[in-house]
């Protein structure tokens, strides 16, 4: 189960995820925040795994795919990652406030 949070801020678009980021559930992922984020031109993005129980490859995968669209509007991703273990690349910071205050937007 995977539940997803979405909301846009002072130029941010934080993504809150819930439960469990797996091959089940990355697709309802794809489908409902890659949308959002290319068509809106989403240039910061934070998001939020510090309610996450676990996350696969299919699962990096997804996030990844909306990353690549972030970086394409020459923006910035963001990770608040408090107890989950991920192999990604991003910046990883210790809450949305330090987020806020690293993009200055």
């Amino acid at each position: 189960m995977l539940k997803i949070n979405m909301e846009y801020r002072k130029g941010i678009l934080f993504v809150r995820l819930k439960g469990n980021l797996n091959a089940n559930t990355a697709p309802r992922f794809e489908e409902y925040a890659i949308p959002i984020i290319k068509d809106y031109g989403i240039k910061y993005m934070v998001y939020n795994l510090s309610e996450l129980v676990s996350i696969d490859n299919h699962g990096e995968d997804a996030l990844l795919e909306g990353s690549k669209w972030v970086k394409t509007n020459d923006g910035k991703v963001l990770l608040v990652n408090n107890n989950i273990n991920t192999q990604l690349n991003f910046d990883k910071v210790s809450n949305e406030l330090v987020a806020l205050d690293l993009l200055r937007v």
